[in-house]
């Protein structure tokens, strides 16, 4: 695309929109003058990432910026709006009618714009200004799509989900980011929080010669800063799994509540990063065809394999938490099974003890009825009067008993 450009020169386009928008084309302002270029010190990606290296925290990524900011209720979309030429910032508009207009008083130049969740009204008027497709607007103002990538002639649509981790409430947080670029313009329209693009445009901003590079760079610069933002979440995410395994072990019983919600989590970011792969592969393919920058390769590079690494790490999380919530199944099926198990034994030794109290019961009710009979007081009553009664009601009862002892020591109940 950088060479593309070159062949059809911004001056050119400048003039085409001044003449469809009816503006005449005033002469171009000279850019201002540039400070101290700061020295990269050889390292490869200084201006996309922060010193600290890929995945860890930075302090231009946590410092107040009107972009890392979302609008408050009433006022404009417009987060940010720039114009650079020959890699230096010569315009800050404060409203896209002053982007308009000083973009085609200045040839050569790129406009960046910055735009949170904005109305109909505004993208319609960004659509009528860069000849952005109807379906691509449309896309843009629904918001909830795909990670995709799509040509429009000399633009490019890119929907891209950005992640960021929440220590508090340990869960993930996704933002959705739309991208487009053309010839002299980048517009990003963001629905969420995510992604900081303040960092992004400060560390752009700090090395003239990248931005000089052109709209492409800027697409690339936020694609590495998008995949740099999984890094913490996939962090965050096997702190969230380490946990898991634990109380799985442990018996926590809300741990199945939580392995089904980071479950729904990785399906969600599942689907941010994997279709990532495939949008770089096209990129990449690109290269020759639109004779893009040597480094601009290099960077895209490096991010497609990034991208594919945190893609196969998400795929992992989703494996080990299948696994984890079948060990979680049958842990709880053993805990049911022993419990169901005690609960068997216990009305068991319940029974006994029943059978032990029935038995002595019965063996104790034979004497207990021979008494009650002749304890009767009946003038007329056989062997009342018989001087062998007495033993022979003994007799009978202590017969009695021993036989019925002896029937439920047979039977084990005794």
């Amino acid at each position: 695309m950088a060479e593309r450009r070159s062949r059809t020169p911004l001056s050119a386009m400048t003039a085409r929109r001044s003449a469809r928008k009816g503006a005449p084309e005033p002469a171009a302002r000279s850019a201002q003058p540039a400070g101290d270029e700061p020295a990269n010190g050889g390292r490869r990606h200084s201006w996309l990432r922060p010193t600290a290296g890929r995945g860890t925290t930075s302090t231009t990524r946590n410092a107040p910026d009107r972009e890392a900011r979302g609008p408050a209720p009433e006022a404009p979309s417009l987060i940010d709006a720039a114009l650079y030429r020959d890699g230096l910032r010569i315009g800050s508009p404060t409203s896209l009618a002053e982007t308009f207009r000083e973009l085609r008083e200045l040839p050569g130049s790129m406009a960046w714009i910055g735009l949170h969740r904005p109305s109909e009204a505004e993208l319609l008027s960004l659509a009528g200004e860069f000849d952005l497709h109807k379906l691509a607007i449309e896309d843009a103002l629904e918001a909830h799509q795909r990670p995709k990538l799509e040509r429009y002639g000399e633009t490019l649509f890119v929907v891209l989900r950005a992640a960021r981790y929440l220590d508090a409430p340990e869960e993930v947080e996704f933002g959705e980011l739309h991208l487009f670029v053309g010839p002299d313009f980048v517009i990003t329209v963001r629905h969420g929080a995510a992604p900081d693009l303040s960092a992004v445009r400060t560390r752009m901003e700090s090395t003239p010669e990248l931005i000089g590079l052109g709209p492409e760079a800027v697409l690339y610069a936020i694609l590495d800063d998008v995949v740099d933002g999984y890094a913490p979440v996939v962090e965050g995410v096997q702190n969230d799994l380490d946990e898991i395994e634990t109380e799985v072990f442990r018996g926590d019983p809300e741990v199945s509540r939580r392995i089904y919600e980071l479950s729904r989590e990785m399906v969600e970011f599942q689907r941010a990063t994997r279709p990532l792969v495939g949008m770089l592969q096209a990129l990449m393919a690109g290269f020759d065809k639109y004779r893009t920058n040597e480094e601009l390769q290099r960077y895209l590079r490096d991010v497609a394999d990034h991208v594919t690494h945190t893609s196969e790490r998400v795929d992992g999380f989703r494996s080990a938490l299948t696994e984890i919530l079948a060990v979680n199944a049958t842990l709880v099926t053993q805990q049911q099974n022993a419990e169901m198990r005690a609960l068997a034994e216990a009305g068991f030794e319940q029974n006994e003890e029943i059978k032990k109290i029935s038995s002595w019961a019965a063996i104790l009710f034979a004497p207990t009825l021979v008494g009650t009979i002749y304890g009767m007081n009946f003038d007329h009553m056989p062997e009342l009067h018989w001087t062998l009664g007495y033993p022979f009601a003994i007799v009978l009862m202590a017969v009695v008993c021993t036989s019925l002892y002896l029937i439920f020591k047979r039977r084990d109940w005794l």
